[in-house]
């Protein structure tokens, strides 16, 4: 079809496309404002990168509650548990367990950069923006990303939002932003998932060593399987679902308008989900990035329970301990902080886990898994507005590229 703008497989006359929604940095969670369909080089120059603005009190409170939780979970909870005597484990030849963690966490680091890449940069074109995105600016966008997440709330908003407007300043259009956004995090979401309900099933029917009561195993099997269901059902809506539920919208009025807005979040959905599954079946060895950003990162925690404790529980827990605790991400703390925690701790006890252990290895591993990316995170943010710069002083040339080839590189992605 002449014209037309693909995302996943899904083709529609650049007419009929509607604003689709993008994250910017002042957008609640995963509910982004509106973009363009086909936007110019030179109006995503005029974007500017998502910033937090705070005022001294709010970064007074913010500040307070870092430091009130990190008191309280590494300094208070150790002693209320009677941890603190298992620390001095380290000192006697368990340091190397901390040092692999750190290792591990890193390669994890690395598995989401190789995922980026996999969802979002993997098949070039002459007249795409795509040749803009190398390694470096891959490493940056998700490294800034990364700590956007850790050291704000709203279950990763800020990281979601760093990484859209990233993309839309290299060029890329606004409705494949979108998509491939959703994309990128059903593939990611696929691995939780999909370990929820495994292991869930497996430690519930006794398949798996470990036990656990019906609560801590079949309930988030049973959570997962609605969550593929649903995912499913999404993949399912038809192709024109934002053009027919905008028919149905009553009158001409703002109420048109809005029910016009919000048909764009199932459309964008559907399409997401779809690119999601064509790119697995391309089997891009890329895909392997996900596995490995959830994976050495729970490494991380196993190698933190074989630094402090004598008897390590079965890998098996660790893991549906693990994916339970995460869901504290949810909560609207900065990276989690205090969520994961409890709800790891908690995990482990619904066990049978030692608490003392339990403790000591899920506040060494929020150490590194929290803490590590800081750093390198901040100086990734600040290459990365280098990086914006540089593109925009290119502009004039990747302004004309984009008119003469937007469908062609929209087709490419």
């Amino acid at each position: 079809m002449a014209g037309s703008v693909r995302c996943g497989g899904e083709e529609k006359e650049k007419e009929e496309l509607r604003p689709a929604p993008l994250v910017t940095g002042s957008s609640p969670e995963r509910t982004p404002p509106a973009g363009t369909a086909a936007p110019a080089l030179s109006h995503t120059a005029e974007e500017e990168m998502p910033r937090v603005r705070l005022t001294r009190r709010q970064v007074f409170l913010f500040g307070l509650f870092v430091l009130s939780a990190v008191a309280f979970l590494y300094f208070v909870l150790p002693k209320l548990t009677a941890a603190t005597a298992t620390v001095h484990r380290i000192e006697r030849g368990e340091t190397w367990w901390i040092v692999l963690g750190v290792v591990l966490e890193v390669l994890s680091f690395a598995g989401y950069v190789v995922l980026f890449r996999a969802v979002f940069v993997t098949r070039q074109h002459p007249h795409s923006h795509l040749k803009r995105i190398g390694w470096r600016e891959s490493y940056e966008i998700t490294m800034a990303g990364l700590v956007a997440t850790r050291l704000f709330a709203a279950a990763g908003a800020g990281g979601v939002a760093l990484t859209a407007w990233a993309l839309r300043r290299s060029g890329m259009e606004a409705r494949l932003v979108a998509c491939r956004m959703v994309a990128f995090m059903v593939i990611l979401y696929v691995i939780y998932a999909g370990s929820l309900l495994i292991d869930g099933l497996g430690l519930g029917s006794g398949l798996f060593p470990g036990g656990g009561s019906f609560a801590i195993t079949i309930v988030p099997a049973i959570v997962a399987f609605v969550l593929f269901c649903l995912a499913g059902a999404i993949a399912l809506l038809p192709g024109d679902v934002e053009r027919r539920l905008a028919r149905w919208a009553p009158g001409a009025g703002r109420l048109r308008g809005l029910v016009a807005r919000l048909a764009t979040v199932p459309a964008l959905a559907a399409s997401g989900v779809r690119t999601a599954i064509e790119v697995i079946r391309g089997r891009d060895p890329g895909l392997l990035g996900a596995l490995a950003w959830w994976g050495f990162d729970m490494s991380v925690l196993w190698a933190m329970f074989h630094a402090f404790g004598s008897t390590v529980p079965p890998f098996t827990v660790i893991w549906m301990a693990y994916f339970v605790g995460t869901l504290g991400n949810l909560l609207p703390l900065p990276g989690g902080l205090g969520g994961v925690e409890g709800g790891m701790i908690g995990a482990f006890a619904a066990f049978g886990v030692n608490l003392e252990v339990a403790v000591l290895a899920v506040l060494s591993y929020r150490a590194i898994s929290f803490w590590l990316p800081t750093l390198p995170g901040i100086v990734a943010y600040f290459q990365l507005r280098r990086t914006v710069s540089r593109w925009r002083e290119q502009g004039s040339g990747g302004q004309e590229r984009e008119g003469t080839g937007s469908a062609a590189a929209a087709g490419a992605v």
